[in-house]
């Protein structure tokens, strides 16, 4: 494994493992006369030598053929969960599957392959460019696209020394290995002769399918729901286009086209004449009422749209999500099963939720007795689940999610599609914030179909941190007014002043300031490593906040950690304790005391986390450290996400100058799907 140590490094280019003379095969050794018996006989003669035995087992055979190969023995179990049971036999006929196996590089299945097929060995070998094919599409959807162009993965394959890049990708099509799309280009007018103009898309089988599901039962809630008998509510009908932005702002928009309802069809497309209603719908009557009950003007918008659409879209700050608390509550009191779930269980804002020099009329709020956050993933499975009806679908009317923007493509197809047929589905969040830990952008795909309403909160965030957050989503970077010293900017010049000047404020100046205990501010920062990623700062923030020697697998009782209970889902928690027995951490989070074990690989200190960790969190204060290195890092995105997870205080330790400002001003850039145009053209699939 040395090759594949100077390869990543740098040392050593890809392609010099296809160049380079094969080795000799060591010189065979020609075993001693065996000795004859003692009254010197001749002992018989024998055949040739007998083979060694093959393996027993599978696992064996898998461990003999990576340690022919060179591959560590680690591997077998990644490889066995990627490949199944007859991986060896797999891998023997093509050892550029190994690539299959999670963490495994390019450069690292070449010298497998290499030691295996030896002269047979070669950068143009179909396998090899059909597992590349896959191993770069999976890559990209772990940057979120479900999708790329041929024009795209063929220059990374070219990257990868694949002397025929466009041959490689046909022969992955022709093998099914990778699937070849062509859609409608998004915003494209028809030509003189009717035709749409298309674009080539290639993918993966895996995200393909989510993709489809998901539009399928996007589409099916649209056309099964039934609006509800009497006179309509009031923007509940047919009427402009929706708004197609992305911005969160100052505009509502509650309109959209007629969906199944509207049209007067019936779950199964037949005529319906108002006589039946299904099952958990309630009358227009009771509908109105709610909305004029509503706590606020966003909030009777939303119910409006919820009241007479099957799907709606809704959009805004942290301060909109009492928004769909307050439509859950009102389709309750209709004696609706209706559920508010997050993809993180941060509550909505209550009426009984106040901090310390915050009046209660400047963040709206759900009321009292605010419906409880169901996590989506707790909601489908475990101990949480909801109750199924008798065809296996979840037994509810009424579903709004809120941080519906980090939903990924395959969680929000596996939701919708455990929706029963005329059920409300509210899909809230910004989708200016950073996106999902996994491949897709939902929220940012079905409000660009335009298949649906969309609902734009006119509810701010309140104070400076609100008006710096909403300048932020406009693209701007500016100064807001701060009379209490809501929002600092900090500027520093290394990151060794950044380090400081972090860990004072947090100990120090944010405390003294604004009273209150350093746990409830969080430090925010752009990657893991480097001189003021997570893993400096939070090694400066416990030498001074909790030291200690580390007694739990270096951590101590009262230190902040953090973990990842699945991809995007992080878990914040304090240690109290460790269970010696089971060889886990006992830790204190907001839902209850968790164990978590010791050799969870994602456990990390909490005082310090991204920008990716901390979405769908808040604090009280946040203090965001900008490295000056952060480089392609930093985008409106990261800016918004890190920014709007403080609720009264936000300091920022400015170490990017200018590339801030830049960084904020440019438009992100989208991540390539195919949902949008799916819902556009539900009849081409």
């Amino acid at each position: 494994m040395a090759a594949v140590r100077a390869v990543e490094k740098g040392e050593r280019s890809a392609t010099e493992f296809f160049t380079r003379p094969v080795p000799p095969p060591a010189p065979s050794r020609t075993a001693p006369a065996p000795s004859g018996p003692a009254n010197g006989t001749q002992a018989p003669a024998h055949g040739p030598a007998t083979p060694p035995p093959a393996p027993s087992t599978p696992a064996d055979g898998l461990a003999a053929l990576l340690a022919e190969g060179g591959a560590p023995a680690a591997l077998a179990g990644p490889v066995t969960g990627a490949l199944g049971a007859r991986a060896a036999e797999v891998l023997r006929s093509d050892p550029w599957a190994l690539l299959t196996a999670p963490g495994v590089r390019p450069e690292q299945a070449d010298t497998f392959a290499r030691a295996l097929l030896q002269d047979a060995c070669g950068p143009g070998d179909e396998r090899r460019g059909r597992a590349l094919a896959g191993w770069l599409l999976e890559r990209a959807a772990r940057r979120g696209d479900t999708v790329r162009t041929p024009e795209e993965l063929c220059r990374d394959l070219a990257g990868h020394a694949v002397p025929d890049p466009a041959q490689a990708l046909e022969a992955a099509v022709e093998a099914g290995a990778v699937l070849l799309f062509e859609d409608p280009v998004p915003g494209a007018e028809p030509d003189e002769d009717g035709r749409t103009p298309t674009r080539a898309l290639v993918g993966l089988d895996r995200y393909a399918v989510a993709e489809e599901s998901l539009a399928d039962g996007l589409l099916r809630l649209r056309t099964t729901y039934r609006a509800p008998a009497g006179p309509g509510t009031g923007t509940a009908g047919a009427g402009p286009e929706p708004d197609t932005g992305a911005d969160t702002g100052a505009e509502a928009d509650a309109t959209g086209p007629s969906e199944g309802g509207d049209r007067g069809e019936s779950a199964d497309g037949g005529a319906n004449d108002g006589d039946g209603e299904a099952a958990g719908s309630a009358d227009a009557a009771g509908w109105q009422r709610v909305a004029e009950a509503a706590p606020s003007a966003s909030a009777r918008e939303l119910i409006e749209a919820a009241a007479g659409h099957g799907v709606v879209t809704h959009t805004g700050g942290a301060a909109a999500r009492a928004e769909p608390a307050a439509l859950v509550a009102g389709a309750r009191s209709l004696g609706l099963r209706a559920v508010l779930a997050a993809h993180t269980a941060t509550p909505p804002p209550s009426a009984s939720d106040e901090r310390p020099g915050e009046e209660r009329a400047e963040r709206p709020t759900a009321g009292e007795g605010a419906p409880e956050t169901v996590p989506v993933a707790e909601m489908l499975h475990g101990p949480r689940a909801l109750p199924r009806d008798e065809e296996g679908a979840l037994a509810l009317d009424v579903l709004a999610v809120l941080d519906a923007d980090r939903l990924d493509t395959e969680a929000a197809a596996a939701l919708v599609e455990a929706l029963p047929d005329g059920a409300r589905l509210v899909l809230s969040g910004d989708p200016g914030l950073l996106g999902s830990a996994g491949a897709g952008r939902v929220l940012a795909d079905l409000i660009a179909s335009g298949t649906c309403p969309r609902v734009v909160s006119r509810t701010p965030d309140p104070g400076p941190v609100g008006e710096l957050v909403s300048m932020v989503g406009t693209g701007e970077l500016g100064q807001v007014e701060a009379p209490g010293k809501e929002v600092v900017v900090v500027p520093v010049r290394d990151p060794g002043e950044a380090l400081h000047r972090a860990v004072q404020l947090v100990t120090e100046s944010i405390p003294r300031a604004f009273g209150g205990h350093p746990s409830q501010t969080a430090v925010i920062t752009a990657a893991h490593g480097g001189p003021v990623g997570t893993v400096a700062l939070n090694a400066a923030l416990k030498e001074r906040l909790n030291p200690g020697p580390g007694r739990f697998g270096g951590f101590d009782s009262g230190d902040r950690v953090a973990w990842s209970a699945a991809p995007g889902q992080t878990v914040l928690g304090t240690v109290v304790g460790a269970d010696g027995a089971s060889r886990s951490l006992e830790c204190e989070t907001g839902s209850g005391r968790v164990s978590v074990p010791a050799g969870e690989v994602s456990l990390r200190h909490g005082w310090a986390i991204t920008a990716h960790q901390a979405a769908g969190h808040e604090w009280p204060a946040a203090v965001v450290v900008v490295p000056g290195d952060a480089g392609g890092l930093l985008d409106r995105a990261w800016v918004l996400t890190a920014f709007s997870r403080a609720r009264r205080h936000l300091s920022v330790v400015q170490g990017a100058g200018p590339d801030l400002a830049r960084a904020v001003a440019a438009t992100p850039a989208a991540r390539t799907t195919r949902l949008a145009e799916l819902l556009r053209q539900p009849d081409q699939r």
